[in-house]
């Protein structure tokens, strides 16, 4: 008797787990643009008020 054929199994697997990393990743990506904008932001209120 063979073993069960789970390479489709498998691939779905790896793709599953490469799309979450690279929307992982994407939403870093995001955040950090943001958190730059936003200290940007208040470094230039912080100036202004000066």
């Amino acid at each position: 008797m063979e073993p069960a054929n789970t390479d489709n199994y498998m691939i779905a697997g790896f793709v599953v787990s490469f799309v979450t990393m690279g929307l992982y990743l994407l939403s870093l990506y995001i955040r950090t643009r943001n958190l730059k904008r936003d200290l940007e932001t208040y470094e230039a209120m912080d100036t202004e008020k000066k």
